[in-house]
């Protein structure tokens, strides 16, 4: 059922990069300075972990096989 809402559209390569990269910027806000700029980081490890990208579900774009 969430497969039809949130299609996988994000190769594992992709997939690891977005929930390093997420896992690096909360990493800075919670031991850096506390801006709303770490807190960017829920995105791209939100994505990640859900193989789904909005944003390539809007413009068409699969890093991952069918």
């Amino acid at each position: 059922m969430a497969a039809r809402f949130f299609p996988r559209n994000e190769h594992m390569v992709d997939r690891t990069v977005r929930v390093l990269l997420g896992i690096a910027l909360l990493a800075l806000y919670f031991t850096g300075p506390k801006t709303a700029w770490g807190l960017i980081g829920i995105i791209p490890f939100v994505t990640g972990v859900a193989g789904s990208c909005p944003l390539y579900t809007l413009f068409g774009i699969r890093t991952c096989n069918r």
